[in-house]
């Protein structure tokens, strides 16, 4: 029997192709799935889905009506899925647990580092010809400190590469990590973390006790000259605040590779279009601002994990089996 694929990258494909081979036909697409691509799904028992399809109540209800049975879901976020909907429809419904933290933890790093020493601004002048300094200055990291907001396993390699540069470490988590406790983190509130923080860097999941994790009393109360990194979910930041604080003048660089209104816009090309967004618009346009599309994940290495467990988890749908990945049924 085929599964469906939805939201395939060109790059990801392969490995789908490949993973599945062995075991089961696989129909990759590059549309995401939503309302109005939800019924080409007709007739497949089980879809896959990436982590930014629309997996609300009335697409499932679709989906559902279609004869599908099970969502393999290829992201660890499941904020997109309606699991109400899903067990009331009786779908199986599974995510990816865990994949390689050190992908998301790395282009943290490469985000920091690019926002403090002002990497695409000089790359974009030198392609010029223009090899002035001005404007470049950055900051040691050395002797500073990072505040970690989640110190999960994401978190702890971010800390890890934290500890190598030398820097002191903050943690705020709901329960505080051992491994990052032996780098010397200290774990403080929320509050003392942001004001006393250099960098700051997100790792948390978006549930809706999170949403909106940095507001705009969250922004005022870090740094003016800090630096913020976002490389978890996009709605953790008040954008339109965080905005508001940018044009204040305030914080050495912000580098986000998620952004709270990013479906329908992330993973697709729209360079040709007029910008409806325009909070977006105005956030790509501050010089200490370094927007990315959702690719903190995407390495070799991750995503072959991310594609291997999305097998797994057929598998075990197929044969009656759970695993720790089965978000619905719940029991």
């Amino acid at each position: 029997m085929e599964i469906l694929a939805f939201g395939v990258q060109a790059d990801e494909k392969p490995l789908i192709e490949r993973a599945f081979g062995d075991h089961e036909d696989v129909r990759c697409l590059d549309v995401f799935l939503n309302e109005d691509t939800a019924p080409i799904a007709a007739g497949y028992e089980i879809v896959s889905t990436s982590v930014n399809a629309d997996l609300g109540a009335a697409v499932l209800e679709i989906l559902a009506a279609g004869g599908t049975r099970m969502v393999a879901q290829r992201s660890t976020g499941f904020n997109n899925v309606d699991l109400d909907t899903a067990e009331r429809l009786g779908m199986t419904v599974a995510r990816v647990s865990y994949y390689s933290p050190h992908s998301v933890a790395e282009f943290a790093w490469a985000l920091a580092m690019a926002v403090n020493r002002r990497i695409v601004r000089a790359s974009i002048r030198t392609r010029d010809f223009d090899f002035r300094l001005d404007g470049l200055m950055g900051r040691d990291l050395h002797g500073r400190t990072a505040g970690v907001l989640g110190t999960g396993k994401i978190g702890e390699a971010f800390a890890r590469i934290a500890h190598g540069f030398g820097m002191r470490l903050l943690g705020w988590d709901v329960a505080e990590n051992p491994a990052c406790a032996e780098l010397g983190m200290r774990y403080v509130p929320k509050d003392e973390l942001l004001a006393r923080s250099d960098l700051i860097t997100l790792h948390v999941p978006l549930m809706a006790e999170t949403r909106h994790l940095i507001d705009a009393a969250a922004l005022k109360a870090m740094r003016d000259d800090a630096i913020l990194i976002n490389s978890s979910r996009g709605g953790l930041v008040d954008t339109a605040a965080l905005v508001g604080e940018l044009r204040a003048g305030r914080f050495a660089g912000v580098g986000l590779d998620v952004y709270e209104a990013e479906a329908g816009l992330f993973f697709l090309d729209k360079s040709l279009e007029a910008v409806e967004d325009d909070t977006l618009a105005r956030l790509v346009t501050f010089p200490n601002v370094l927007v990315t599309s959702h690719q903190a994940y995407y390495t070799e290495d991750a995503v072959g994990q991310i594609v291997d467990t999305t097998v797994r988890n057929v598998l075990d749908y197929r044969e009656g089996r759970r695993s720790e990945n089965v978000l619905v049924p719940r029991s």
